[in-house]
């Protein structure tokens, strides 16, 4: 495979995504920044098919990133693989409003063709081609230039061994017919809203303090007026204010400006500063949450009280049972709170509709409903269906 030199030119980046528009998929990886600020930097890109890599340089000065961002975003006929892609896609969102399409990720492919949960990328690449990655410069500082040879290595690393693999779990993910499970997993990543924040909804991240609508008014308008203000800054919003300090707020708010200086986690400066005065200004014109936003009451404890967490126990020791079987990721099946829903009485889950349902869902909604039960068989612990079970209790009478 051919190493590019680093890219910094326009030129040479519009001639290398000419070359690669022409690939069936290219593998891509980012490196950034974010620890100071509220939109990631982007501070390296990787790319590579079967034939070539490079690294390019978006610091660049000069350098404009319209062949790379088109190759990503416009070109539909070159496959963009990467491996826990989500920041990456997000930075691509953040640059052009749009996803890279198509586009596939190793680490949700792993998910249906073995029981790996997550698997970071160095354990990937130790798997599929026994090589032990060097991550010495993983946490370098991505920014500073020049960079060194050791930091572009390891960065080039990370797509040429990707574009190994990938034809790989391709193959084997083809081989076990599970390639339209991964569609709608795929979908989701390629959807740009799930990259996109909504100050109006960013309350919903924030530990909810009850149900008082005029609280979650208060608490919704200021994390709306806590993410402008740390995206007009480009700072980390929790350099602004964090959580625990918002919500507290939202429920006890400070009559005036000068109580701010005794509200934990804010400075003393708060009681007579701008964005003080700001904060205060919101929180006395928040108006309460309406009906249609409110959240749904939270059940304490298990959905059916003792009985239905030992149901949902169950159902948990089904998953597991299952994901063995099939060898699959249980977290690609369900998740646990779908378990305790289904335990509850809930029948409108994702769990019970598509392959999911064939693969498990039928048999989850059986055990439910008691027709399905637990069997030790040649010491493993296995499914077997209530009719069965009385079938062959018949037939070993009959024979007697």
């Amino acid at each position: 495979m051919k190493i590019h030199d680093l890219i910094t030119t326009t030129d040479a980046l519009a001639d290398l995504c000419e070359r690669l528009a022409k690939s069936e998929f290219v593998a891509v990886d980012t490196e950034f920044m974010r620890e100071n600020t509220y939109w990631p930097e982007l501070c390296l890109v990787q790319i590579a098919n079967t034939e070539e890599a490079a690294a390019i340089d978006p610091l660049a000065e000069g350098i404009d990133l319209t062949p790379l961002l088109d190759l990503m975003c416009e070109n539909e006929e070159v496959l963009k693989v990467f491996h826990a892609g989500g920041q990456d896609v997000e930075i691509i969102v953040n640059l052009t409003g749009k996803t890279p399409f198509p586009i596939f990720d190793t680490q949700i492919a792993m998910m249906a063709i073995s029981q790996s949960e997550q698997i970071g990328y160095a354990n990937l690449v130790d798997t599929w081609l026994n090589i032990q990655i060097d991550k010495g410069a993983r946490f370098t500082d991505w920014s500073r230039r020049p960079l060194t040879d050791r930091q572009i290595e390891y960065a080039i690393g990370d797509v040429t061994h990707l574009s190994k693999i990938f034809p790989k779990i391709l193959k084997k993910l083809i081989k076990t017919g599970r390639g339209a499970w991964l569609d709608a997993e795929m979908e989701k990543l390629a959807d740009a809203s799930n990259y996109l924040i909504d100050p109006d909804t960013s309350w919903k991240r924030i530990r909810s303090p009850g149900r008082n609508a005029q609280v979650l008014g208060r608490l919704k308008a200021l994390a709306a007026w806590r993410e402008g203000e740390a995206q007009h800054k480009n700072i980390p919003r929790g350099r602004i204010m964090r959580d625990e300090t918002l919500a507290d707020i939202a429920s006890h708010p400070p009559k005036k400006q000068a109580d701010l200086a005794k509200v934990r986690g804010l400075s003393a400066a708060w009681r007579d500063n701008d964005i003080g005065k700001r904060m205060m200004r919101v929180a006395a014109e928040a108006e309460p949450l309406s009906k249609s936003e409110m959240p749904e009451k939270m059940k304490r404890g298990a959905p059916l009280g003792k009985e239905g967490a030992l149901v949902a126990d169950l159902l948990k020791l089904l998953l597991k049972i299952r994901a063995r079987e099939i060898d699959v990721a249980a977290r690609l099946l369900t998740r646990a709170d779908e378990m305790e829903a289904l335990a509850a009485g809930v029948r409108d889950l994702k769990v019970l509709k598509g392959w999911r349902y064939d693969v498990f869902g039928k048999d989850a909604l059986e055990l439910v409903e008691g027709k399905l039960a637990f069997a030790v068989q040649d010491g493993k612990l296995k499914m077997t269906h209530i009719d069965d079970m009385q079938a062959s209790m018949e037939e070993a009478l009959a024979a007697e």
